[in-house]
């Protein structure tokens, strides 16, 4: 399984000089690294679609037409969400590329799913709202300790505390409301956070010391 995918390769370069891509390093590259090929993806797991999470869902191929990039694999996305990307109005409509997620549908590799529900064993999904209306994160369980990949609730490690709300998060308010209560649950039962969106710091434990929030990162 893997959960979201980058940007993709299918930006032209005048848009990926726009957002910064650094492009030394790709999901192929790191998944190769790794001993991970594309068509050994079973299951594609999306937090939300917007391009920089469900861009590489999909790539081009020899033809130039677009296709999902792994080959063995069913796509999970929340029914919601496929819904407002699908629909999209113009507070959101630059985020949601269609062809990122609608050749999933066409070639019959995507499954809908709801809120708040087991995905597979050990994992399962959590619906926030707040960046989206239907952005969820994902529960990692096992050996009694949880994991848990944050998404756009908690983006970088800045973000543990509670009032730093990106100005992209179309339901601000219900950012605040979930993440006060779920940064304290990730301290008390000491959550593993992937920070998806963190430049040095990638995963670690949310602190609180004299009522201070930090983030100690993994060794």
């Amino acid at each position: 399984m893997i959960i979201d995918a980058g940007c993709g390769d299918k930006m032209d370069e005048k848009s990926a000089d726009i957002y910064g891509f650094d492009r030394r390093e790709n999901l192929d590259r790191t998944m190769a690294a790794a001993g991970i090929g594309a068509g050994d993806i079973e299951v594609v797991l999306a937090s939300h679609l917007h391009f920089d999470h469900a861009g590489g869902f999909t790539a081009r191929d020899a033809s130039g037409s677009v296709r999902p990039r792994f080959p063995n694999a069913r796509y999970l996305v929340n029914a919601g969400e496929w819904d407002d990307a699908m629909h999209p109005h113009e507070r959101n409509r630059a985020s949601y590329f269609a062809e990122n997620y609608v050749p999933l549908r066409e070639a019959g590799v995507l499954d809908l799913t709801a809120d708040n529900q087991a995905v597979a064993p050990g994992i399962r999904v959590q619906r926030t709202g707040g960046h989206t209306r239907f952005h969820q994160i994902i529960y990692i369980e096992s050996a009694g300790k949880t994991a848990v990949f944050a998404a756009d609730l908690l983006p970088t490690t800045a973000h543990v505390d509670v009032p730093w709300i990106m100005a992209y998060d179309l339901y601000p308010m219900e950012t605040l409301e979930f993440k006060r209560a779920f940064v304290q649950e990730a301290i008390e039962r000491e959550y593993l956070i992937f920070f998806e969106h963190d430049p040095s710091i990638p995963a670690g434990y949310i602190r609180q010391k004299d009522r201070r929030l930090y983030v100690e990162p993994i060794s």
